[in-house]
This record gives structure tokens, sequence and C-alpha cells, in this order.
């Protein structure tokens, strides 16, 4: 749902863009602003947007003297420096064997954690992994009984609790009670 909309405002703004009759340094600052605000809206990092807005600026300066398709350049440009964006330069989490290793999922509601804790439960366990699910969310109605069922499913011990109300206390008890 929020990728989506990022990729109407992004794909909106560059259509805005190819429109524009006399490509300069004012059509592209407007690009890049929409560009920016979604990206900004999208809860990305402050300080990888205005990287990405300068280097366009940047290339944009360079090949406005080098001559050429400005217009083809600066999309170029923008979908190399979106595309960078996704790049990690961290290595994946690795659980290592014979330790407690704890994951956590944290996101906003109808993004699919619980899904994908189901998904990355079953993956684990497949590989031959000892695997345990704790239901620490409080505020959805049903994410209990979603994951319990999702854990019977795979067939993997689950915890979580109908009247406790801090996550903070289910999320340790269950990890204390599966260390164990």
């Amino acid at each position: 749902m929020v990728l989506a909309e990022l990729g109407r405002k992004i794909t909106s703004a560059l259509q805005k863009f190819n429109k524009t009759t006399v490509i300069n340094e004012e059509a592209v600052k407007e690009c890049l602003k929409e560009i920016c605000n979604a990206l900004l809206g999208s809860d990305i990092d402050v300080r990888y947007v205005m990287k990405l807005r300068e280097n366009i600026m940047n290339k944009f300066k360079h090949d406005e003297q080098e001559g050429g398709n400005l217009r083809v350049l600066i999309k170029t440009a923008v979908i190399k420096e979106l595309t960078g964006l996704l790049e990690v330069e961290k290595k994946a989490y690795e659980p290592k064997r014979g330790k407690t290793n704890i994951i956590m999922f944290v996101g906003l509601q109808g993004s699919g954690k619980t899904t994908t804790c189901s998904k990355v439960a079953y993956y684990y366990k497949k590989k031959g992994w000892r695997v345990a699910m704790v239901c620490a969310d409080t505020f959805r109605a049903g994410a209990f009984d979603q994951l319990k069922q999702n854990a019977a499913k795979i067939r993997v011990p689950f915890y979580g609790s109908y009247v406790e109300t801090d996550p903070v206390t289910i999320a340790e008890e269950g990890v204390a009670e599966f260390k164990e």
C-alpha cells in the first residue's frame, strides 16, 4: 500500500518533469521537491533523501555543461539514485547455532508482520532449527489468535497472553519460557 502510493507520486513527478518545455535548474528542483516529499512521506531517512537530492543536482549541473538530452539524463539519474537507496551495505542477519537467537518483527498495522513471522519460523524449522513464536501484539484484536493458529499449522511452540497488556512483559516471559 505505502510502496504503491510512493511509486505513484514518483511517477507523477517524473511525468510532470517530462512535460516541462524548458529543462532548467528550476524544473529539476521542482521535480526533486515532489520526489523528496514523497520519500519523506514514506518515512525514508532524511539523510538519504538529502543525499539523493544533492547527487541528482550535481549530475544535472555536470550534464548541463556537457550537453545531451537533459530530460533523459535526469530521469536516469533519479532512477539510479532511487535504486541505490535499496542497496544494502550490511550483511543480512544470520542466526548462530548453539545460542539463543531472537528475531523481533516491528511495523505498521497491516504491513504483514504476523504472516511474515510465521513464514520465517517455518523456514528456520525446515532448516532444522528449534523455533518458537511469542505474540506480544496487545493492540490488534485477533493478533494473538492468528499467530496461535499459524504456530499450530506449522507445529511450532507458541506463547502469548490474553490478559497481560504490556508487550515487553509478554516478550520477556515468552523468551524466558522458551530458553528453558
